[in-house]
């Protein structure tokens, strides 16, 4: 089976198993998805969830949380640890919305690229989330799955995990792609125990099943 034909069958088969997967943090408006993402860098999503409604309600929006001093914004967000890194990065984020977006997230991805804090991973996210184009999120389920899978090799590099994913995921399916391997990896193909492959979904196509690729 090529790697591309084993990309659609798994595909289908998350569809099944996670038919309403979507991204776990808790926003309503683009740029608290920016500040999510940038909180969730070694920090579960349930405690960033529960941090942030703290942080709006103090700083309900682009502009309150632009002028809010770093050691304001740290205060509330240390318990997502790596609080004066993250608060810097959030600040100096929000102050580039206001002066340059109007208080609005760009919908191209270079220009996400370009903001503070961000990197490929959340501009992804912010691309198939938020606008609904093609993204790829190359998290650690997404590396950790995709290799043990079979669909890239060896490969533990996120931007090179990316770009191998793009040749065999249509572009359409990417993101929701990525939103169900969170979800298998948390319930299912797990990193801090053994994987359950008992009770996988794709356990006779899987390579870490020693099925050929």
């Amino acid at each position: 089976m090529t790697k591309k034909k084993l990309a659609l069958e798994i595909i289908e088969r998350l569809k099944k198993e996670y038919p309403d997967a979507e991204c776990s943090l808790d926003y309503n408006q683009a740029w608290k998805l920016l500040v999510s993402v940038r909180l969730a860098a070694q920090c579960t999503d349930a405690r960033v969830n529960v941090v942030v409604q703290d942080l709006y309600a103090k700083f309900p929006t682009v502009e309150a949380l632009a002028a809010a001093q770093v050691s304001e914004i740290e205060e509330i967000v240390k318990p997502c640890g790596l609080g004066h890194s993250k608060a810097r990065d959030i600040s100096a984020c929000m102050k580039v919305l206001k002066e340059q977006y109007g208080g609005n997230v760009p919908d191209d991805f270079d220009a996400l690229l370009a903001l503070p804090g961000v990197g490929r991973k959340s501009a992804n996210l912010i691309m198939g989330d938020v606008f609904g184009k093609p993204a790829i999120v190359t998290d650690t389920h997404c590396i950790r799955l995709t290799n043990r899978m079979g669909l890239v090799d060896h490969i533990k590099e996120p931007k090179k995990v990316e770009m191998a994913l793009w040749k065999i995921i249509p572009p359409e399916e990417g993101s929701d792609f990525c939103h169900r391997l969170v979800y298998h990896g948390r319930e299912v193909c797990t990193a801090r125990t053994k994987p359950y492959c008992d009770k996988c979904c794709l356990k006779d196509i899987c390579a870490k099943n020693g099925i050929e690729k």
